[in-house]
């Protein structure tokens, strides 16, 4: 028998489905904080949520601009109920953890495959998630730290911006981005 080859549209579109439930994840860790009177917690995972959406949607463009089936997933429900507000963002680490160790396993199969555009492509989101570890491991070093006063963390969150640095010129296209 003849082994199949492996194909890169279907290892993204496996990950748009990973984006989207980081997505998901992320509204359950915002609900969180916003149910404990955090609100800037809330809003920083809110905005992660949106982003996670958008990295998605980015793959979804490259495959339609590269003439590859997209294929939007279902996912499922996301895990909830924080036993504190330094497990969720605990979590949220172990996630983006998770996530970079399948982008570098998506730029492994390109160049694999030679799929020379598909290794381009994925250059970025390997950058962002250097960005993406960074950012969760200070945010879960300040939560540890201020574990016993919170408004700690949401006066840091607020001084040092964090998650919103506003739009990255070098990103790919979104779809449905006009």
């Amino acid at each position: 028998m003849a082994k199949k080859k492996k194909s890169f549209a279907d290892a993204l579109n496996a990950q748009i489905a990973n984006e989207f439930a980081a997505s998901q994840s992320y509204v359950a860790m915002a609900v969180y904080y916003d149910s404990e009177t955090l609100p800037r917690l809330a809003a920083f995972f809110y905005r992660q949520a949106l982003e996670e959406r958008e990295h998605a949607m980015m793959m979804t463009q490259f495959l339609l601009d590269t003439g590859s089936e997209a294929r939007i997933p279902g996912v499922k429900a996301p895990e909830a109920g924080f036993t504190d507000a330094a497990d969720a963002v605990r979590r949220a680490l172990a996630q983006e953890e998770k996530v970079s160790d399948d982008i570098f396993a998506l730029v492994h199969l390109a160049r694999e495959v030679g799929d020379y555009r598909a290794e381009q492509f994925m250059q970025w989101f390997v950058k962002e998630q250097v960005e993406e570890v960074s950012l969760m491991g200070d945010l879960l070093k300040a939560v540890e730290r201020s574990k016993d006063n919170l408004m700690l963390v949401e006066e840091y969150i607020s001084r040092e911006g964090l998650g919103a640095e506003g739009a990255d010129p070098t990103s790919p296209p979104v779809a449905g981005g006009g």
